[in-house]
């Protein structure tokens, strides 16, 4: 009797040698926000940010809600593009030139699509770097989230032929004048004491440190929830099957809920940055897994004035992100040629609004 043959209906994602240089790729699926996504988002991270936990906060300064949290809306539109470029991917390698547009709200749909705007062959012929441009809209079409992320990506086949080299030109930052203000945001009667936090933008100085004190331990259900909550299909956040056999021997921690955690830990030292404006770039400096607990601490890059505003300003912050390590002696980064602390597992640099006095 001779073997079934797979019908090929399944889709077990795309490997290098299937990108071409310019190609635009519609991911699947749209999806609708709501107040229950929040909640949970909310459960799994801890996030504290006023703006997005209240609409009575929301409305005071002129909005319609609460809105969606920036970062649902950064993990949700990422989470549409896996299975179309990084499901057989070997790591992904970092962000760039990521702008927040549209506020989402609930009741919100996005959508996402890609475009490849850099492919180059790694040394070893088994894996590549695909680089694509991440655009999500919502259900009227305006651009809520746009941002560029590169990823090795493993090959089908070692031997196939590589296309010439294409690696992109990144920008280092988002230019202020690119950054987002909500249309209708009146900071007047922005309330300190119910935001958590007395300090504003006028008190931060460049160079600045802060340690953001807090722990928190990643839960192995935790992390896998956060990650299905964005329909992030990646096999090595949850197939321990699979999993087992590769360099780690288990699951690893989805870098966004990281990024999330250390944005909601953020908020002690941080918490009038009501708005994630810009992604510059960021890395993902070693992995995480279910049991790290989670530290971190900032640093204040630039404090940028906004054009034509003077009720609001903006922070480009450094985050680092150490496991198993406090941060209160804020952990050594590597640069200008020195050893980055082992501990460290997250490195962004970052945008984010904040009321002036």
């Amino acid at each position: 009797m001779s073997a079934p043959v797979p019908s090929g209906k399944t889709d077990r994602g795309r490997f290098f040698e299937d990108f071409k240089l310019g190609e635009t790729l519609r991911h699947a699926t749209p999806r609708t926000l709501t107040a229950g996504d929040q909640a949970l988002y909310i459960a799994l991270t801890g996030s504290r940010f006023a703006l997005q936990s209240a609409d009575s906060f929301a409305r005071a300064l002129g909005l319609p809600a609460a809105p969606i949290d920036d970062l649902l809306v950064f993990h949700t539109v990422f989470g549409k593009s896996v299975p179309d470029i990084s499901l057989n991917a070997v790591a992904n390698l970092g962000y760039a030139g990521c702008v927040f547009g549209a506020p989402v709200f609930p009741g919100d749909t996005l959508s996402a699509d890609s475009q490849v705007i850099g492919l180059k062959e790694n040394s070893n012929r088994k894996t590549g770097v695909v680089t694509v441009r991440t655009t999500g809209r919502n259900q009227r079409g305006e651009t809520v989230l746009g941002y560029i992320r590169w990823v090795m990506v493993s090959k089908r086949d070692p031997a196939s032929p590589a296309p010439p080299p294409e690696t992109p030109d990144l920008p280092d930052s988002v230019a202020a004048a690119d950054l987002y203000v909500p249309a209708g945001l009146d900071l007047s009667k922005y309330d300190c004491a119910l935001a958590g936090s007395p300090h504003l933008w006028d008190d931060y100085s460049v160079g600045e440190r802060i340690d953001h004190v807090d722990g928190m331990t990643v839960e192995e259900a935790e992390h896998q929830m956060a990650t299905r909550l964005y329909q992030n299909t990646a096999k090595v956040h949850f197939n321990l099957h699979v999993a087992a056999a590769g360099r780690f021997g288990r699951r690893i921690v989805y870098g966004g809920h990281v990024i999330s955690l250390a944005r909601a830990l953020s908020f002690n030292g941080l918490g009038n940055g009501f708005r994630l404006a810009a992604i510059n770039g960021g890395r993902h400096v070693a992995p995480c897994f279910a049991g790290d607990t989670v530290y971190a601490w900032s640093e204040v890059r630039d404090k940028i004035a906004l054009p034509g505003r003077t009720d609001v300003g903006a922070l480009r912050l450094r985050t680092l992100a150490a496991k198993e390590r406090p941060a209160g002696d804020f952990p050594a980064t590597g640069d200008n040629g020195g050893q980055a602390d082992p501990a460290l597992i997250l490195d962004l640099d970052y945008t984010v609004l904040m009321p002036r006095r």
